[in-house]
């Protein structure tokens, strides 16, 4: 039985940076307030008050200058098209690096109850599926064709709060510059979750590590901007490797038209590349890299990360056998390990903070350069299909700068 959720607004902006944000912030000042709202919150149980938060993230403004200037004419647009500061949307756009590694737990420990800051929830699985060989039918894709390629997939459940739902938009961006792009975001920050017209798209999953805040570097929602402006999965590696220092710990994972797959594991200690196995790749919240997991600061009292890694493992299952669309929806939407599972439900028993949910859940075809976003869990809403408002034009000119080491 699916429920019928209002479908996520999509807006579409083209033209030069500062003017395609200050559209953006016209078109979702509404929704940009709620994000406002619900960090703002998230900040003060941390200590911060917006003014402090704002302090603790000028800083990167430098860092985002050197690394992706864009970005920086992009958040100045969205403040001043929603009527707020620029050093509220930097706050924003990089709340991951300004929140605590133990947040979710000092949320839990701070309520008490049931489960204390000792066990936590925590969220998003993301995997990618490819097969190499000749091009041949979207097995159970709708709309595939008779001849179309071979689907190459990119799915994610994002897991966070739940009152983010409510902030949620599709971004279609046709910069200048660079190739057009789709990206699920929550409203004023740059990106999230998406593709461009290329065929390369990535996904998020959050992974934290004791070095976390050592290092002033590259803020991950910066990142994922960057990266929709590279032409493959090798382009984008080169583009993260590139930079010199991450403050906080992700996992970002990609895969391109090409059936190239790659996720990037990063921490203040540098980055590390994992490779599918049988053209399928799988990655939840904790370090999977041999070199970074001892520094994982996750692990400890976590209720679901390795269950949802051994869910996504074995549904993936180990050969390279194509999966449908329909399948991929089978894996996103399995609820075997209860609130732990990949399709996440909220635990009325954690406190109200901290209930983690599948907030969203987006299917990508790169190979087709089609995104499915269902807003809400997917074993009970509908996906919608989303493409590029004009065809895709082959070969259109990517333009990431990347910075000499």
């Amino acid at each position: 039985m699916t429920t019928q959720l209002a479908a996520v607004p999509r807006i579409s902006l083209r033209g030069g940076a500062r003017e395609r944000g200050r559209r953006y912030g016209e078109a979702a000042v509404d929704r940009i307030a709620i994000s406002l709202a619900c960090y703002g919150e998230m900040f003060a149980v941390c200590g911060l008050g917006w003014q402090q938060a704002e302090a603790r993230a000028a800083p990167f403004e430098t860092v985002i200058e050197r690394a992706f200037p864009e970005a920086l004419e992009e958040i100045h647009g969205i403040a001043e098209g929603a009527g707020v500061s620029f050093g509220a949307l930097l706050a924003l756009n990089v709340r991951t690096e300004l929140l605590p590694p133990n947040y979710l737990a000092l949320v839990a420990a701070m309520a008490g109850g049931e489960k204390t800051g000792e066990r936590h929830a925590n969220e998003c699985t993301s995997f990618a599926i490819s097969r190499s060989g000749p091009a041949q039918a979207s097995a159970g894709a709708p709309g595939a064709a008779a001849g179309a390629p071979e689907p190459v997939w990119l799915a994610q459940n994002w897991d966070w709060l739940g009152v983010q739902r409510d902030a949620l938009v599709l971004l279609e961006v046709e910069p200048q510059a660079g190739p057009r792009y789709l990206t699920l975001t929550e409203a004023g920050m740059l990106a999230k979750i998406g593709l461009n017209e290329q065929g390369l798209g990535v996904t998020l999953n959050i992974l934290r590590s004791v070095d976390d805040g050592e290092h002033l570097g590259m803020p991950v929602h910066i990142l994922l901007r960057a990266l929709l402006s590279c032409a493959s999965v090798e382009e984008a590696l080169t583009f993260a490797r590139a930079q010199p220092h991450y403050t906080a710990s992700s996992n970002v994972m990609m895969a391109d038209a090409q059936g190239a797959i790659a996720s990037i594991e990063h921490s203040p200690r540098g980055v590390r590349v994992l490779r599918p196995e049988a053209g399928r790749l799988w990655h939840t919240n904790h370090f999977l890299d041999a070199e970074q997991s001892p520094f994982d600061a996750n692990l400890a009292g976590n209720l679901s990360t390795r269950e949802r890694l051994a869910a996504a493992r074995d549904l993936l299952g180990a050969d390279a056998d194509p999966m449908s669309f329909a399948d991929v929806v089978g894996v996103l939407s399995n609820r075997r390990d209860g609130f732990d599972s990949i399709c996440r439900f909220p635990d009325p028993s954690a406190p109200a903070a901290a209930r983690i949910e599948t907030v969203a859940s987006v299917i990508m075809n790169l190979a087709t350069r089609e995104i499915w976003v269902a807003p809400a869990q997917p074993s009970v809403s509908e996906y919608a299909r989303h493409c590029f408002a004009k065809p895709v034009t082959a070969g259109a000119a990517a333009s990431v700068a990347v910075p000499a080491t």
